[in-house]
């Protein structure tokens, strides 16, 4: 399972889900998916969004055996 802290990285940056799928160019949806691990991002998604954080991959995402 991929589970993420998109919800932690948004607040401390003050960004809604909205500003966050602008930024990464997805919609708001999307990134309310992600933050309720209902979808997993394709790898130039999560680059996307690390960047966006100017964050490495592993400071967002972390990957756990189910």
């Amino acid at each position: 399972m991929l589970k993420n802290k998109l919800v932690v990285c948004r607040a401390e940056k003050a960004w809604t889900q909205q500003e966050l799928a602008d930024q990464v160019g997805v919609s708001r949806q999307t990134i309310a998916s992600l933050e309720k691990n209902k979808y997993n991002p394709s790898l130039v998604l999560s680059f996307k969004i690390a960047n966006a954080f100017n964050k490495n991959l592993t400071e967002i995402f972390e990957y756990e055996e189910e």
